[in-house]
């Protein structure tokens, strides 16, 4: 019974560092070619080194290139959160208190809303 235990554990040990190789290998191969700098021949040599002989080329490339991974996972995110901000102010336009209250004035002028509806708008224009 304790064999079988003790193989158990085993068994689940190696499927981890499986997993987390595979993990890994992935991670290499999307920063591969996510890499701007680097030209066509040289991530070709990259992948074909990474298919023969994953487990060595892996870990060169992470002693080689790891720690501008997260330099370029990082510009990545940057990136994709000021195009984020961008898309949400072109699609939202100027949310400035000002223009708050002048829409709002607007529609007080256009009879939309009334004086106290108008100045709860301008409150809350003014405590963003």
């Amino acid at each position: 019974m304790a064999s079988d235990f003790g193989t158990f554990l085993w068994q689940l040990l190696w499927l981890f560092i499986l997993f987390m190789f595979i993990f890994v290998w992935v991670m290499v191969i999307f920063d591969l070619f996510s890499d701007h700098t680097m030209n066509g021949w040289g991530k070709a040599i990259w992948v074909v080194f990474l298919i023969i002989f994953p487990p060595i080329t892996t870990l060169v490339y992470l002693i080689a290139r790891g720690g501008s991974m997260a330099e370029r996972r990082q510009k990545q995110v940057q990136a994709a959160e000021q195009a984020q901000k961008a898309y949400i102010q072109s699609a939202v336009g100027s949310t400035s208190p000002a223009d708050q209250i002048a829409s709002a004035k607007a529609l007080l002028d256009a009879g939309t809303i009334n004086q106290s509806e108008f100045e709860d708008l301008k409150a809350k224009a003014l405590s963003s």
